[in-house]
């Protein structure tokens, strides 16, 4: 235990939520350490060499018009980093043709069939059962509903499969007839209560597409890679970051907490006033298994699923293609039944990558969907195999690459399933009657970065809170 003048705060998990959370509590003021079970700290933000170019082995783009994540990069001093994408436009590859994904759409859910019918993604017949939408009455939902059923009631099946889901496909590795309408969605769901209309709900969330109030682009990156942020954000902190320091026990002390650190041979001990667990959700019920009064949120955390994933990362000679790639990419309904989910021309998206590899394009293919985990034991040289043949009968690309790249992510991305925001409020509500706890990462209230870190910021006020309020008794 550190001076009553200088309180202990230990954060566990040193992925950007951790890191965040540590930055954040600078205001306390307290002692902080960050323990991080892996050989490095950032969680899944990493970057590394393709070809020469420096690209993201993870998440590769910042959404910009939540404040957070680009806070955190300004307040890290990468200002000058930060960059927008040469093009926003994209596909969606379904049936053996390219079509243009609508602009004017939330998460696949159109805002104007006026448009949808425009790209042909959809058939007549689908159309004609979507544009349905605007003249049913107001779809009826008692509590959470599978993302699926709820579009499905207002546009029909065929805008589910064809748009829907590889959108979702894209961000959470999901299926919408599982995930949550109200946590994946919950913009949507709350301004669908106001219309009987689903398009026109969406609608209502989107800016006006053009003029002179036009909001910024959707996304920003940095240009050394996003996983140079968790470097730049550890840094900022001055916390203490203890790499290859896995905590195994967590207990209540009369001072506070106990945390068990190092292998059963070689363990240590740490005190500390306060904690944060910044981990995913299943090692985080490990921890609290053992804490009294915490058993609703560990049952509570043993029910998010999580799925796992690949990025295969190829790079080619411009001449592989028979003219330049357009848009940033595209995306692939499961439906299809390709290996591939997702790609982004990552040297089209992104000019700086497009200088750095004089001559080479790099492309980014995004492989695994929940329920596709005999797909992700093949092994490196397989699935880069699989990736570069689904990339070649989508854009023609000629050849093999040049260089690969096989990053697997297992069960990096949490499933917000039908009654996720249920298990949060119990997890949350479990926690907070510990004092001198707190949690914050993806697996609560949004799987990007900026959501990430908007968990992080409230749990850092939750233990500055609590870490004034010991201390005024400590004087009282």
């Amino acid at each position: 235990m550190s001076s009553p003048g200088q309180p202990h705060a230990v954060v566990v998990g040193g992925g950007i939520a951790g890191l965040a959370a540590a930055f954040f509590l600078r205001e306390a003021p307290c002692q902080v350490t960050v323990l991080e079970g892996a050989t490095r700290p950032g969680g899944k933000l990493r970057v590394s060499e393709v070809a020469g170019v420096m690209v993201d082995e993870g998440a590769e783009a910042l959404f910009a018009r939540r404040p957070e994540g680009t806070g955190l990069a300004v307040a890290a001093g990468l200002a000058d980093q930060l960059v927008r994408p040469g093009t926003t436009a994209a596909g969606i590859w379904s049936r053996g043709r390219m079509a243009l994904l609508p602009r004017r759409q939330v998460l696949g859910v159109p805002a104007d069939l006026a448009e949808l019918a425009e790209t042909g993604l959809v058939s007549g017949g689908g159309m004609a059962r979507a544009w349905q939408d605007l003249r049913l009455p107001a779809t009826g939902r008692d509590g959470d509903v599978p993302v699926a059923a709820f579009v499905a009631a207002r546009f029909g099946q065929e805008v589910v499969d064809r748009l829907v889901d590889p959108l979702l496909a894209g961000v959470y590795a999901g299926r919408s007839e599982e995930l949550s309408f109200e946590a994946t969605l919950p913009a949507l769901a709350a301004e669908s209560r106001r219309h009987a209309s689903l398009a026109e709900a969406a609608s209502a969330l989107l800016p006006e597409p053009a003029g002179p109030d036009a909001p910024p682009p959707v996304f920003t990156t940095l240009t050394d890679g996003l996983g140079t942020l968790p470097a730049a954000v550890a840094a900022a902190s001055g916390a203490t970051v203890r790499t290859a320091a896995m905590v195994r026990g967590l207990a209540r002390t009369a001072a506070g907490w106990g945390l068990t650190v190092g292998s059963a041979h070689a363990e240590e001990h740490l005190a500390a006033d306060a904690v944060i667990l910044a981990i995913p959700a299943s090692p985080a019920a490990r921890l609290l298994a053992g804490v009294p009064g915490a058993s609703a949120a560990v049952t509570a955390l043993q029910e998010i699923r999580y799925a796992s994933m690949a990025i295969v990362t190829l790079a080619y000679p411009a001449a592989a293609f028979h003219g330049a790639l357009e848009g940033s990419g595209y995306l692939v309904p499961a439906a299809d039944g390709r290996p591939v989910k997702a790609v982004t021309f990552s040297s089209v998206k992104w000019p700086h990558l497009r200088d750095a590899g004089a001559g080479l394009v790099i492309v980014r293919c995004s492989l695994g969907r929940v329920g596709e985990e005999a797909l992700l034991q093949s092994d490196d040289t397989e699935l880069a195999v699989l990736a570069a043949a689904d990339l070649a009968a989508a854009t023609g690309a000629r050849g093999a690459p040049v260089a690969t790249r096989v990053t697997r992510w297992g069960g990096g991305l949490p499933q917000y399933d039908v009654g996720h925001l249920d298990r949060v409020a119990r997890i949350r509500s479990t926690v907070a009657a510990q004092p001198g706890m707190a949690v914050c990462g993806a697996a609560y209230d949004g799987i990007g970065i900026p959501a990430c870190v908007a968990t992080a910021r409230a749990a850092a006020a939750q233990i500055a809170a609590h870490l004034r309020d010991d201390r005024q008794w400590l004087r009282g």
